[in-house]
C-alpha cells in the first residue's frame, strides 16, 4: 500500500523497532489506569463524584511533578531517570489498589493516586527519539510524529476494553494490577535500548521552554483539549452504567480511539501543507463540531449503539489535532530541551483532564450521563477560542543534531 511506504522507511532505521516495542508497552497503561481506578473506587464506594476526583487529584499532581521528572530526563538521560521513576509510580498504583481493597479511608485513595505522578512521559521519550534519529528531515519527522499519536490513540483504544474487561471478570482491581505490570515491564524493555537514546548535553541551555515565544498559549490549548477527554471518558462509563452495561464502556471508548489512531495514520502518510499554527485552529474547530455529535446521539436516542458510533465519527478530529499540536511544541521548544518542553504540553493536556474529569463527575452526578456530553463541547469551543490566539512565530528548534556528553 503506497500510502503505508512512509512508515516502513521509518522503521529500517536501525535500532526503531526495538525501542517502539518496549515504549508500546509502557504506554499501553495510559488508557487503562484512569479507566480502571474509576471502574474500581466507583464499584466498591458507589460514587462517580468520588472516582473523578482522586482521579483529578492524580492527574493535577502528574501535571506538578512531570515537567521535574522531564527535566531530569534531558539533564541525565532517559536510561538514568525514567527506570527509578516508574518503579515509584508502581507503587503507588499498588497501594491504590490495597487501599480500595480493604476499605481504606478515602483520603488515602487520593495520597496513593498522586503518588502515581512520577510516571515518565513515555510518548515524550519516544518523540525525543524520533526528533534525534530524523534530525534535518521535516517529512519524516511528521510521519514519526503521526505515528506516536496513533500509538497513544492505540493505547486509549486497547486500554478501556482491556481495563474493563479486567475488573468486570476477574475482580475490580485486576486492571490497576495489570497496568502497572505492564509499564514497570515496558520501561525496563525501553530503556535498555540505549543505541537510540538522545544523547546527554553537557550544558543545558538556560532559556525554560515555559518561557520559550508561544508555548504559554499553546500549554492554554492543551488545557482545554485535556477538558474534552476528560470529560469525556468519565461521562461515557457513567452513561454505560445507568444503562446497565458497564462491561460495554471500554468498547465504547475504543472506538473513539480507533476513529482518532485511522486519522492519525492517513494524517501521517500525506504532506500538511501550511505553517502548524495556522492547521491547528481548523483541526480545533474540526473536533469542536464532531463533539456535538455525541451530545446529540445521547439527547435524542439514550442508544448507547448510536453514541458509539457517534464517538467514532468525533474522534476523527482527535489525532490531526494532537499531531499537529506536538508539531508546534516540537518547533517552539529550545534546544536540549525537547522532552521537558513535550512534557509541559502532555502537561497541560493532564491537567485539562483532570479538570474534565471532575467537571464531568459532578454534572452526571448532579444532572444527568446525557447533560455530560455538553462538557467536552464546551471545552473543545474554548480550545478553538484560545487556537485562534496564537502567534505565527517562527520555530526555536530545527531539529540538530546534539552532541553528546562525554
Amino acid at each position: 500500500m503506497p500510502r503505508l511506504s512512509p512508515y516502513r522507511r521509518l522503521f529500517r532505521l536501525p535500532g526503531a523497532r526495538a525501542f517502539t516495542a518496549g515504549n508500546l508497552i509502557a504506554r499501553l497503561p495510559m488508557g487503562m489506569f484512569s479507566v480502571s481506578a474509576v471502574v474500581m473506587i466507583a464499584g466498591t464506594r458507589g460514587s462517580y463524584a468520588l472516582a473523578g476526583a482522586v482521579t483529578a487529584t492524580g492527574l493535577a499532581a502528574t501535571a506538578l511533578v512531570a515537567p521535574w521528572i522531564a527535566r531530569l530526563v534531558d539533564r541525565y538521560g532517559q536510561s538514568r531517570v525514567a527506570l527509578p521513576a516508574t518503579v515509584i509510580a508502581v507503587l503507588g498504583s499498588l497501594s491504590l489498589l490495597l487501599c480500595v481493597r480493604h476499605d481504606a479511608p478515602d483520603w488515602t485513595l487520593f495520597a496513593s493516586y498522586a503518588a502515581t505522578a512520577t510516571t515518565p512521559n513515555t510518548g515524550g521519550m519516544s518523540r525525543a527519539r524520533w526528533a534525534h534519529l530524523l534530525a534535518g528531515d521535516p517529512k519524516a519527522l511528521h510521519t514519526a510524529n503521526s505515528f506516536e499519536q496513533a500509538a497513544d490513540e492505540l493505547c486509549f483504544m486497547l486500554g478501556p476494553v482491556l481495563a474493563a474487561f479486567l475488573c468486570g471478570t476477574l475482580f475490580p482491581e485486576a486492571g490497576t494490577l495489570a497496568g502497572a505490570v505492564l509499564l514497570l515491564t515496558g520501561m525496563v524493555l525501553f530503556t535498555t535500548r540505549r543505541a537510540t537514546e538522545p544523547p546527554v548535553r553537557a550544558h543545558i541551555p538556560g532559556k525554560a521552554p515555559l518561557r520559550a515565544p508561544g508555548i504559554p498559549p499553546l500549554l492554554a490549548v492543551c488545557l482545554a483539549m485535556g477538558g474534552v477527554f476528560g470529560a469525556t471518558e468519565v461521562v461515557t462509563l457513567a452513561f454505560a452504567d445507568a444503562q446497565g452495561r458497564q462491561s460495554a464502556a471500554g468498547v465504547v471508548l475504543a472506538l473513539q480511539a480507533a476513529g482518532s489512531c485511522a486519522a492519525g495514520l492517513l494524517y501521517g502518510a500525506v504532506k500538511p501543507t501550511g505553517p502548524a499554527a495556522a492547521r491547528l485552529p481548523r483541526s480545533v474547530a474540526a473536533m469542536a463540531a464532531l463533539l456535538t455529535l455525541p451530545l446529540l446521539a445521547a439527547a435524542l436516542s439514550g442508544s448507547l449503539l448510536l453514541l458509539a458510533a457517534a464517538l467514532l465519527v468525533a474522534g476523527m478530529a482527535t489525532a490531526p489535532t494532537m499531531v499537529t499540536t506536538m508539531t508546534l511544541v516540537q518547533e517552539r521548544t529550545p534546544e536540549g530541551r525537547l522532552n521537558e518542553g513535550m512534557t509541559l504540553a502532555v502537561t497541560g493536556l493532564l491537567g485539562g483532564i483532570a479538570c474534565g474529569s471532575a467537571i464531568g463527575g459532578w454534572t452526571v452526578e448532579h444532572l444527568s450521563p446525557t447533560a455530560g456530553y455538553a462538557v467536552p463541547v464546551t471545552a473543545a469551543a474554548i480550545a478553538l477560542a484560545l487556537s485562534l490566539t496564537l502567534p505565527l512565530g517562527s520555530s526555536s528548534n530545527r531539529f540538530t543534531k546534539i552532541p553528546a556528553h562525554h
